[in-house]
């Protein structure tokens, strides 16, 4: 069997059209609408497009031509490194203020098509140049990267479109390995949460192009299940539109209790509504 045939989620082959559908939609902005503020809170639509570009750059530097730059110092903790990569995003989009809407649609078409050739030559066994931090990994494979990646991609073009009114990324092909990817994050949540050994706990992201995850209570640690003959403890379903808001704290937790449906054990089915898998 090709290695290829056996990673869990692909997605190096959606870059291209992602980042085709972004420029579309760029080119079909007014001037005031760049200027639309996002549920990114701070930012406004041209702040995204110029992240999605730095992140087009930072890629290329750090994975295809090993240039790190700024280097970290003092990192301690988890918040310490969202704290760095806070004041990195803001010193770049502060910068690109004074690039105007065409630049930097010129720079994100051009950087987009070498990073997603970039990503295709990365052998997806291979260990990541950085992990994947949100699911509790210290150390990730290639295709996990590449598919974190993607849902950076996903995510700030849906931002993008949700702010301006156009039509949402909501295909099976583009939402569910967006959807499938965040899902990792869903053991890391229930790390701490003590509960009898055999528990399990199903998030439904509704809809054909949601899907389903189980994960189960073992000795030490939860972990996902793929089939089991008893009820789960707790059933939570949430709408794909609630559902990409939730886990990159678009809304809080709070907000989405108002949404979603829990089945069976309210106070363990809450937990999952914690899920962060963004680094904030």
């Amino acid at each position: 069997m090709k290695s290829s045939e056996i990673i869990p989620i692909k997605t190096s082959h959606l870059f291209s059209i992602l980042d085709d559908l972004l420029i579309q939609l760029l080119k079909s902005l007014t001037e005031d609408k760049w200027n639309t503020r996002t549920v990114a809170k701070k930012w406004v639509v041209k702040d995204i497009a110029s992240h999605l570009l730095d992140g087009n750059l930072r890629g290329l530097s750090f994975s295809r031509d090993r240039y790190f730059g700024e280097k970290p110092e003092n990192i301690n903790s988890y918040s310490d490194l969202v704290d760095f990569l806070n004041q990195l995003n803001m010193t770049w989009t502060n910068a690109t203020k004074r690039l105007s809407p065409t630049v930097l649609i010129e720079l994100l078409e051009s950087t987009g098509k070498q990073y997603s050739a970039h990503l295709q030559t990365l052998d997806p066994f291979e260990d990541a140049i950085f992990s994947v931090d949100w699911a509790g990994e210290e150390t990730s494979l290639n295709w996990f990267h590449v598919a974190r990646e993607y849902t950076e991609k996903f995510l700030h073009q849906q931002q993008i479109r949700n702010a301006v009114g156009k039509q949402a990324l909501f295909t099976k092909e583009l939402f569910h390995p967006f959807i499938s990817t965040f899902m990792y994050a869903l053991p890391h949540t229930y790390r701490n949460v003590s509960a009898q050994k055999g528990t399990i706990v199903t998030l439904v992201v509704k809809t054909e192009i949601g899907g389903k995850w189980s994960i189960i209570k073992r000795e030490d640690n939860w972990e996902f299940i793929e089939s089991f003959d008893t009820e789960p403890n707790a059933t939570v379903k949430i709408n794909p539109d609630d559902a990409w808001l939730l886990f990159s704290k678009g809304i809080t937790p709070d907000e989405a209790k108002q949404k979603v449906q829990i089945l069976g054990d309210e106070k363990l089915g809450e937990i999952a509504l914690n899920i962060v898998a963004v680094m904030a």
